[in-house]
């Protein structure tokens, strides 16, 4: 009897636990910590509020495209010319992020692109050997200081000349023209740089871009990085709702990645030159002479081997002298 009646206890005592057990299974732990989603991180060198250079101060510089006439190839004695001859090696301040312009290749870890074979082309002329190149990358944001410091020969680098950098520095004249327009993901609605105001718009530091944006009226939320090739992370990532520079530039981006496209007209004419610095004025005359020649032999097979298949036939700019 004593048996019986502990066995019915005991089969009740866990009929009570299954049914509680049941009740309680779906109930989720009560937290005192109001859940957030985590930030995602953002690259090294993103600037959330970018300081804006000064837009155009007005001074009158005429034409900032027109450059200092070339004096032929020949290398006077004592001349910056020599200088750089008797060390060996051009110094060269490039891009290493920038598809089709200034990239390091994957595969070989060379850098390649049409400023690269712009300078190799250079350096054939002056040392003999395209290949007796020292590159230095630079972000965008340095090409200025280091043609300011002289740590570079020239800078070569998807370069804007405006009236206000020919205060700090010398530039050739024109070797390639582009225009400032904007990449979004396909399926987007933003079809014009109008429709970002107080978007989050990822733009170069330090760059003409950035100042052509920051005068929109309402301007987008800038996000400046250092290395171009954040921005298209960034817009992978939906952390912007676009990039914006010069056409040139985002074509090599959507060519990166085929789920973004460039869309709407060009807001600013974008002519690039060579930078090099303020004294050396004998060798802005000879970087020109190399130009010319590179416009009439090689500049069609540069453009065709690296932008063509992206921007469409085109023909290199004329130049402009003093």
């Amino acid at each position: 009897m004593m048996r019986s009646r502990f066995l019915g206890l005991l089969s009740a005592l866990l009929a009570v636990a299954t049914v509680l057990a049941g009740c309680g299974g779906d109930v989720a732990p009560r937290s005192l910590v109001k859940p957030r989603p985590a930030d995602r991180p953002m690259p090294a060198g993103v600037h959330l509020d970018p300081e804006v250079p000064e837009a155009e101060s007005g001074s009158d510089c005429g034409d900032p495209t027109a450059s200092l006439a070339p004096r032929g190839l020949t290398i006077p004695p004592g001349s910056t010319m020599e200088k750089i001859r008797k060390r060996g090696r051009l110094i060269a301040g490039v891009d290493q992020n920038t598809y089709l312009f200034g990239f390091r290749n994957p595969t070989t870890g060379e850098l390649e692109g049409f400023d690269i074979d712009i300078v190799r082309e250079i350096a054939e002329k002056l040392l003999g050997d395209r290949n007796k190149v020292q590159f230095k990358a630079l972000p965008t944001s340095k090409r200025m200081d280091a043609l300011k410091d002289g740590s570079v020969d020239l800078v070569a680098y998807t370069m804007t000349v405006t009236c206000d950098r020919r205060k700090e520095a010398e530039f050739s004249s024109v070797y390639f023209e582009s225009g400032q327009r904007i990449l979004v993901p396909k399926g987007s609605d933003y079809t014009e740089v109008s429709d970002l105001g107080n978007k989050p718009v990822c733009v170069p530091a330090g760059s003409t871009s950035l100042v052509n944006l920051a005068k929109m009226s309402p301007p987008p939320d800038l996000v400046a990085v250092d290395d171009l090739a954040d921005c298209l992370l960034l817009l992978q990532q939906r952390q912007v709702e676009a990039v914006s520079t010069d056409d040139s530039v985002l074509a090599g981006m959507a060519r990166q990645d085929p789920s973004v496209h460039v869309v709407g007209e060009p807001f600013s004419k974008e002519p690039y030159a060579i930078g090099i610095p303020k004294k050396n004025t004998d060798m802005v005359r000879y970087v020109n002479a190399v130009l010319e020649e590179i416009r009439k032999d090689s500049w069609d097979d540069i453009y065709h081997r690296w932008l063509e298949p992206a921007l469409g036939p085109a023909t290199p700019p004329a130049a402009k002298y003093k």
